[in-house]
C-alpha cells in the first residue's frame, strides 16, 4: 500500500520520557482549555486534563500519523470530559478569576488589549454557562474543535439532526446573551 503524499507514518515506537514531556508541554494549554470549556470547573478540568494525557500516553501505539496527533489528543480529551459529564450528571462551575492569569495572558498584548480581551472572554464564558451541557459540548466540538457533525453526534450518542438542533439553539442563545451584554 502506498502512503498519501505528505503523510507522516511511522511504526509505533514508545516515546522516550523526554519526548513524552515535550508532547505534554506542547499540548497542555490547549487540552486544558478545551476540557475547561466543556466542564466549566478549574479543578475538574485540571484532573481531567491529567487523565486525558495519561490515557493518551498509555495508548500512544494507536497514533499512526504524527500530523494527526493534535486531533487524536483532542478526541481523547473531549471524550474524557464527556464521560465525566455523563458520570456526574451535572457540572459544577467556578469563577473565571480562579484560573491562573498565565493561562490567558499573552506577552504581545498591551495592558488595554489584555483588559478588553479579558472582558470579552468573561462575557463569552458567562454566555456558555447559559447553554445546556449538550448544547455547550456540541457547539465547542463543532465550532472550536472543528469536528464534523457526524463525529459530534457519535460522541454525544445522538443523531446528526439532534446535534444540528443543539448547535443552532446554542448559537441563538449565545448570540442573544452577548447582544444583551453589549454596553
Amino acid at each position: 500500500m502506498s502512503e498519501a503524499p505528505g503523510s507522516t507514518r511511522f511504526d509505533p515506537v514508545p516515546l522516550s520520557s523526554e519526548e513524552q514531556s515535550r508532547f505534554v508541554a506542547e499540548n497542555m494549554r490547549r487540552v486544558f482549555l478545551l476540557i475547561y470549556r466543556m466542564v466549566g470547573n478549574v479543578a475538574d478540568a485540571q484532573d481531567l486534563t491529567q487523565e486525558a494525557f495519561i490515557k493518551a500516553l498509555q495508548r500512544q501505539e494507536q497514533l499512526k500519523d504524527l500530523e494527526k496527533a493534535a486531533h487524536w489528543l483532542s478526541r481523547i480529551a473531549s471524550n474524557t470530559a464527556i464521560d465525566f459529564l455523563r458520570r456526574s450528571g451535572r457540572v459544577s462551575f467556578s469563577e473565571i478569576e480562579e484560573l491562573p492569569e498565565s493561562v490567558f495572558r499573552s506577552g504581545l498584548e498591551n495592558p488595554e488589549q489584555r483588559v478588553l480581551r479579558s472582558e470579552r472572554k468573561e462575557r463569552l464564558d458567562a454566555g456558555l454557562l447559559v447553554l445546556t451541557d449538550r448544547e455547550r459540548t456540541a457547539l465547542l466540538l463543532r465550532d472550536v474543535e472543528d469536528l464534523p457533525a457526524e463525529e459530534v453526534a457519535e460522541r454525544l450518542q445522538c443523531s446528526k439532526a439532534t446535534v444540528r438542533s443543539h448547535i443552532a439553539n446554542a448559537r441563538v442563545k449565545l448570540r442573544r446573551y452577548l447582544e444583551r451584554k453589549q454596553v
